[in-house]
């Protein structure tokens, strides 16, 4: 099995700093792509931010010198440090990993439960 798990959401106010880490784990053979997406209510899931596992990066333009996408392929980790957040960033943010496993070798996307992230005075 393969787990991606987000933690490090909860409430923040507009102008505050949250950094979310997703940590996967399980049979993995290898991890190409990680990124962040997220999905407000009743709306579509967006990208926020992709890197790939060298280190090239991607933003959503809503998101852009606010947000910075990172990882750490030793722990099998990818971060999104969000800073200068506003009410517009509330949505529950998901964790993507490209990977191989043990048992399936072909690539595919894999995602994590989801994390909270409000916004709010």
């Amino acid at each position: 099995q393969v787990q991606l798990v987000e933690s490090g959401g909860g409430l923040v106010q507009p102008g505050g700093s949250l950094r979310l880490s997703c940590a996967a784990s399980g049979s993995i053979f290898s991890i190409s792509a990680m990124g962040w997406y997220r999905q407000a209510p009743g709306k579509q899931r967006e990208l926020v931010a992709r890197i790939t596992n060298g280190g090239s990066t991607n933003y959503a333009d809503s998101v852009k010198g606010r947000f910075t996408i990172s990882r750490d392929n030793s722990k099998n980790t990818v971060y999104l440090q969000m800073n200068s957040l506003k009410p517009e960033d509330t949505a529950v943010y998901y964790c993507n990993g490209d990977m191989q496993t043990i048992l399936y070798p072909a690539s595919r996307p894999y995602w994590g439960q989801g994390t909270q992230v409000t916004v709010s005075s």
